[in-house]
């Protein structure tokens, strides 16, 4: 058995090559750990096994008719970051009440940044915030976002669930 691993390195556009890649190679089992991955072999493959990780719901993702019962070549785990986004705001607001504005960092090109983004301005709705959202897609991006962020501004920041945001950070994030 031979294990290759892949990495698209934040950087989503490539991986519709490597897994073409993949699939040209004939691998006999895709692992796709993140969504943008997931998607990048929905959208190439529909005979190779590909087993996934996913923040958000498959079946609105597009990549299994069921829970239950996939019912295609794709089968994974979720790890439901997108319904926890609620809960990330109600915590930190727990943990600094006297913010009223919290910060929420996503990366655009995520399939998830969209219901993340509106679960979390949800949360903040309900709980008497105000969101502001920051976008990063690339390292320069994140480097002008904390700098920004690093000029007086005492708002706490969130970072959303992203295979982008884990690559370039360390510890973990709320």
């Amino acid at each position: 058995m031979t294990i290759e691993c892949h990495w698209a390195e934040g950087h989503y556009e490539r991986l519709p090559a490597i897994i073409a890649d993949l699939i040209r190679r004939k691998a006999s089992v895709i692992a796709a750990t993140s969504t943008p991955a997931a998607a990048a072999a929905k959208a190439a493959n529909t005979t190779i096994p590909v087993v996934f990780t996913t923040s958000g719901d498959p079946i609105w993702l597009g990549l299994v008719s069921s829970l239950n019962k996939p019912g295609s070549n794709f089968t994974g785990i979720i790890s439901m970051n997108v319904e926890l986004a609620s809960k990330r705001l109600q915590l930190m607001h727990e943990a600094l009440p006297n913010a009223t504005t919290i910060v929420l960092l996503v990366n655009p090109p995520d399939p998830l940044t969209a219901s993340a983004s509106k679960e979390s301005a949800a949360a903040a709705t309900a709980l008497g915030l105000e969101l502001k959202v920051v976008r990063a897609s690339s390292e320069q991006d994140l480097s002008a976002v904390f700098d920004s962020l690093g000029r007086g501004n005492e708002e706490p920041l969130v970072i959303a669930s992203d295979a982008f945001f884990s690559s370039h950070g360390e510890g973990s994030a709320l």
